[in-house]
């Protein structure tokens, strides 16, 4: 963000006099609501930091880091003191007296706009950090920021930057600050996650391709199971250690049999052609399931790529593809049902018809359920905890049990209540009573 726009962003800030509410939305991304009600971003990215304003932004969780927790006991319901853009820098300065103490506690917010140092720092009333988005060790950078040491300020520099192009409202340079930036960032992540979700499915092809043919499987089972019984009834014929041995079937007609290696006796030989037949047998009866399996999971990617496909903006895919963490722990996918989380709230969605009846048991009382109205559907489930579940949630909750349940593009009604008002029938049939509707459109 250039220096003369942040000045100019700031002055439009000094019409507001208190902070209402403030909280990270995403990682980098801080959202303050003023008095009267008004919303702005802080979007404190690494070289592309900027203020922006947006209808709608889903936070897919809730941040409970020191960072958030200091932030908000120290700016939530706080009166704003002063908004200063600091001399020969990209920082802008917001200092607020506590509401919520007993005692006046000053405290400066620094938004630092400098490229690849960016960062948000909160310091009290000495310049003494008390935390921040972002830590630097000493050993970094010459200009450290640790808990409860002194900031340093930065150099003052002259700034050698074109005219600023806000114009006179300041409210449509904000807006547009998120639209230039949202449509081309948006299809990147989109690309990203197709690309990461096609993998993913061309890998559950290649095991889906290299499975054995089960009728293969079944006509080797009953060969075995023939030689077998062809040995058992000739033992007087059959010489130990052979490789292979001739022996006429029930018909006379001659009968080639492969001696299993590990067999010493010619009635192991029987005992181990059976046991082979019995194993392939077993494995021909299982495979159908993980085909079926695969399927389902290839389905399910495909349906994600789908909802990706449709997303709005990029909060919508982090909430359904969250971005990877680099860790050592790897954590399997859950087989019948996936969990999505938004705005703090845990929503999980059947991908199949044990899952929707997992998710049935599970449920609490006081969770919502919800069901594509008189067709079959994905059930899911919003976890509660006893909370009031904001509309937005609901909605997207709705959006998830369409996009993951029918591929015709339509409208569809979604209805929901609590799960104390669903009975299960039979597997995952229910009836229920007490309940509201959604109306989706999936398009």
């Amino acid at each position: 963000m250039k220096r003369n726009e942040l000045i100019q962003v700031t002055q439009y800030l000094k019409k507001f006099k208190a902070v209402s509410s403030i909280g990270r939305v995403d990682d980098s991304i801080i959202k303050i609501v003023f008095d009267k009600g008004e919303v702005l971003f802080f979007d404190m990215k690494r070289g592309d930091s900027h203020i922006f304003k947006k209808d709608e932004y889903r936070r897919a969780k809730v941040y409970n880091a020191p960072f958030d927790v200091v932030l908000y006991k120290r700016f939530n319901r706080s009166s704003i003191i002063s908004l200063d853009v600091s001399e020969g820098n990209r920082i802008l300065r917001m200092s607020v007296n506590s509401n919520s103490s007993y005692k006046a506690q000053t405290t400066t917010l620094q938004f630092e706009f400098t490229g690849r140092n960016t960062n948000a720092i909160v310091l009290d009333d000495n310049d003494i950090v008390l935390e921040a988005l972002r830590h630097i060790d000493s050993s970094v950078s010459y200009r450290s920021i640790k808990v409860g040491e002194h900031l340093e300020e930065l150099p003052v520099r002259e700034f050698e930057e074109k005219p600023s192009n806000i114009g006179e409202d300041i409210e449509v340079y904000l807006h547009n600050e998120y639209t230039k930036r949202a449509q081309i960032k948006l299809n990147q992540i989109k690309n990203q996650r197709l690309i990461l979700l096609q993998k993913k499915i061309d890998k559950l092809q290649k095991l889906l391709n290299k499975l054995d043919n089960e009728e293969e499987l079944l006509a080797k089972s009953e060969k075995l199971n023939f030689w077998g019984t062809l040995v058992l009834s000739n033992l007087h014929l059959v010489k130990a250690y052979q490789q292979e041995i001739e022996l006429k079937d029930f018909e006379g007609n001659l009968v080639k049999i492969v001696v299993p290696k590990e067999a010493r006796t010619p009635s192991e030989i029987g005992n181990i052609l059976f046991d082979s037949s019995k194993k392939l047998k077993r494995k021909a009866k299982s495979l159908y399931k993980e085909r079926e399996n695969l399927n389902e999971k290839i389905d399910f990617y495909k349906k994600m790529q789908s909802a990706i496909e449709s997303a709005s903006d990029e909060s919508e895919i982090n909430i359904l593809l969250p971005r990877q963490r680099h860790s050592k722990k790897t954590k399997k996918l859950q087989v019948s049902y996936e969990s999505f989380f938004i705005e703090g709230f845990k929503v999980m969605l059947g991908k199949n018809e044990k899952g929707n009846i997992e998710l049935l048991k599970e449920a609490k009382k006081r969770d919502i359920w919800l069901h594509i109205k008189d067709i079959p559907s994905s059930h899911v489930i919003i976890r509660t905890d006893k909370d009031t579940v904001p509309q937005s949630v609901l909605n997207f909750a709705a959006k998830l049990c369409v996009d993951f349940s029918v591929t015709s593009k339509s409208s569809y009604l979604v209805d929901y209540t609590q799960r104390r008002n669903v009975k299960i029938r039979d597997g995952a049939n229910v009836n229920y009573v007490d309940y509201k509707t959604l109306h989706v459109d999936k398009d």
